[in-house]
């Protein structure tokens, strides 16, 4: 009651409006859903290394969307989800490129090689390369620090898989490097269209869509017999099918939708400390002080290219 009193003298005097307080409704909201995906995306490199340690990564990267897909058809016949028209299933293809088949797929191949932990590091560059394809996508002109603060991060990283690599970019570096240019160009255009479709519907669609494609090779790289693959492998496909590649998308494209791509994105500052949390809790792989020092790097970059951009 009091509240309310007060938005409403607050209102007589002119300092809010309705308009501003939705806004700031809407930018809180996107706030908490974006925390939940972030989350729920945190745990993905440890449990996909988990499951690539006994699975197929082939298996491991696809077979968590041909899953997805059977929770996402019982969500659209549950709920009812709009029908895509026209251009928009182009956009569901080209988000389902990004985050239904080549970042999972090219991070399962990369995490049979190299660690959770390693992996964090490098994926710390998703939120400069998110920025930069929402600005492509939205029409925004962004300022010389943006560009500069891409370049830096950038550099750190390249800096740090090379010289992790013994002075030689592992295949395992390229296949993440390409995996998060997926993914955030997934992210991005997700965003544009979660706006129009719905955060869920968007994601549905996109694995409905994928799954007749992606099946074949599932069945392929599927293991003979799954009873003798140990549970740790089992748990951590589930956990990258269920979670990773379906409810997570849920909070993290209504997050984008309701805050706008360059705030929320924002968030996913906080993905790589904690994978690496994850990593060395869970599955016990050591942090080391470069690798630290490196995400640091990369988060000042990132919090340094946040400047306000000019519009077209």
């Amino acid at each position: 009651m009091k509240l309310r009193l007060l938005r409403r003298a607050a209102f007589a005097a002119g300092d809010l409006t309705p308009s501003t307080t939705s806004q700031t409704s809407e930018l809180t909201r996107g706030y908490w859903f974006g925390c939940a995906g972030i989350l729920g995306f945190s745990l993905t490199l440890p449990a996909t290394r988990l499951a690539v340690a006994e699975l197929d990564p082939v298996f491991v990267g696809l077979g968590r969307a041909v899953v997805a897909s059977l929770l996402a058809a019982l969500a659209l016949w549950w709920r009812g989800g709009r029908l895509p028209k026209g251009w928009q299933w182009l956009r569901l293809a080209a988000t389902a490129g990004g985050v239904v088949i080549g970042f999972p797929l090219l991070s399962a191949l990369a995490l049979r090689q190299v660690s959770a932990v390693h992996g964090a590091v490098v994926v710390g560059l998703t939120p400069l390369l998110t920025a930069g394809f929402g600005v492509l996508l939205s029409g925004e002109r962004p300022a010389w620090q943006f560009w500069l603060a891409t370049a830096l991060g950038s550099t750190a990283i390249l800096v740090f898989v090379y010289l992790s690599g013994a002075e030689v970019l592992q295949q395992a570096d390229l296949y993440l490097l390409a995996a998060i240019a997926c993914a955030a160009y997934g992210y991005a255009e997700g965003a544009r269209l979660s706006k129009q479709l719905g955060a869920w519907q968007t994601i549905s669609w996109a694995l409905l869509m994928t799954a007749p494609l992606l099946l074949p090779w599932v069945v392929e790289a599927a293991p003979p017999r799954f009873d003798l693959i140990r549970w740790p492998s089992l748990l951590g496909f589930a956990y990258v099918s269920v979670v990773s590649m379906y409810l997570a998308f849920f909070a993290w494209y209504r997050g984008l939708a309701l805050g706008g791509t360059a705030r929320i994105g924002q968030l996913q500052l906080l993905q790589p400390f904690l994978s690496m949390a994850a990593g060395s809790v869970l599955i016990g792989e050591s942090v080391e002080i470069e690798q630290l020092v490196t995400v640091s790097v990369v988060v000042a970059c990132v919090l340094a290219g946040r400047k306000p951009q000019n519009q077209r």
